[in-house]
């Protein structure tokens, strides 16, 4: 079997729901597509769309479904962000504050 005929070594990671990641490995021909990728993982039916609201990337990197794969890639599927992350910091950052008293500068009374 010569190099160009080796199966793809590919990773396929999904954000199924917050905190929720699925991770599989696998073999796939050559020439073989993001899209097969998501369908060799269960994650898509043959000619399905993506999720509304979803994207998918290589390697961070957003594409469709088209792009062709080379061995070692890792396929990534992205669902819908519900909140800015920058509003969510500042949720985060709020909610561990509440409560607290602010310091005092100068000696203790």
């Amino acid at each position: 079997m010569d190099r160009a005929e080796a199966p793809l070594q590919i990773e396929v990671v999904a954000a199924l729901a917050p905190r929720q990641v699925r991770v599989v490995s696998l073999g796939l021909p050559a020439g073989s597509t993001v899209g097969d990728a998501l369908v060799a993982a269960g994650l898509l039916a043959v000619g399905a769309p993506l999720p509304e609201g979803a994207t998918c990337g290589v390697w961070s990197r957003r594409c469709d479904q088209g792009r062709a794969l080379r061995d070692g890639d890792r396929v990534e599927l992205y669902r819908a962000l519900t909140v800015d992350p920058k509003e969510a910091r500042r949720l985060r950052y709020r909610g561990q504050h509440r409560g607290r008293r602010p310091a005092t500068s100068g000696a203790p009374k």
